[in-house]
């Protein structure tokens, strides 16, 4: 088996620092003789899926395959961009396909406990997670597919866990510190989250939703918005389905007084939450960098 080319190993640089886009430039100067090899092609998947061009990840994939015949790589990408399109039959069936020629690839096994957590078949999920994490247990890949089982279970505190030795093991990886961020911002701690996505924006700044979840985090850790930390930890409708069953109840057991006051400080908060979220996030947009 001969090297990937010049051009491939630039491609591939390029992908690491997440300039996808520069990435398929230097793809487009192969030679026709090496343009649908497998390698090839399994960049050019890499590279359209970092830009989020699931459909063409399919194509490309499926090019691939007709050019080389099966390969698990190939069947990867197509697993993956069958999922992103909503077919996740032909997801499986490109994934199982994949398993069957490579039945240890951490990478396929991680791909399938993703579709199986998405479509809430947990237990396969753990148990293919727990397949890949026996073979490698510190891959990337690996601590990011637990962190989605744990999240599909509802287990909010295991998946930041996880995050946090996905950032101890891999402290120079974006996308550990942009999970620790999520996790931390599922549980409420602002601060955390903001840290996390900070980073992830610094180490990569050509990840445009790494800075963007930075800034809706810096607005959210702004003292003016401390009084809307509850809805931010549990979301609107519930914080408002809990103030409202509050007044119900204070009224049904004779204290109407009171149901009344709480109705004022309810509306009170909600005219909060409307006008200054907006002019705390103009605010700190103006001094973004």
């Amino acid at each position: 088996m001969t090297s990937p080319s010049p051009v491939l190993h630039r491609a591939q640089a390029l992908l690491a620092t997440g300039r996808a886009e520069q990435a398929l430039t230097e793809l487009s100067t192969l030679p026709a003789s090496e343009i649908t090899g497998s390698y090839a092609m399994q960049v050019r998947c890499a590279a359209l899926s970092q830009l989020d061009r699931w459909p063409e990840v399919g194509e490309a994939a499926r090019a691939g395959l007709a050019a080389n015949g099966p390969d698990p790589d190939l069947l990867l990408w197509l697993g993956r961009a069958e999922h992103e399109a909503g077919r996740d039959e032909n997801a499986e069936r490109a994934l199982l396909d994949g398993l069957a020629l490579a039945p240890e690839d951490v990478d396929l096994l991680c791909a399938y406990a993703e579709l199986c957590a998405a479509n809430g078949q947990l237990d396969k999920a753990g148990r293919l997670v727990d397949l890949a994490a026996a073979r490698a247990p510190q891959a990337p890949v690996v601590y990011a597919t637990r962190i989605q089982v744990a999240h599909a279970r509802g287990d909010d505190r295991e998946a930041q866990r996880i995050s946090r030795e996905f950032v101890g093991v891999h402290p120079a990886n974006p996308v550990a510190h942009a999970l620790l961020g999520g996790t931390s911002a599922a549980r409420g701690q602002i601060d955390t989250a903001y840290e996390g996505f900070r980073q992830a924006a610094a180490a990569r700044p050509t990840e445009q939703v790494f800075a963007e979840s930075a800034m809706e985090l810096k607005v959210a850790r702004h003292p003016l918005m401390v009084p809307l930390r509850p809805v931010l930890r549990f979301g609107a409708l519930k914080t408002w389905l809990a103030a409202v069953a509050l007044i119900f109840v204070l009224r049904a057991v004779g204290l109407p007084v009171l149901a009344g006051l709480l109705g004022f400080a309810w509306l009170a908060f909600c005219i909060y939450s409307w006008v200054v979220p907006p002019l705390v996030r103009r605010r700190v947009m103006r001094g973004w960098r």
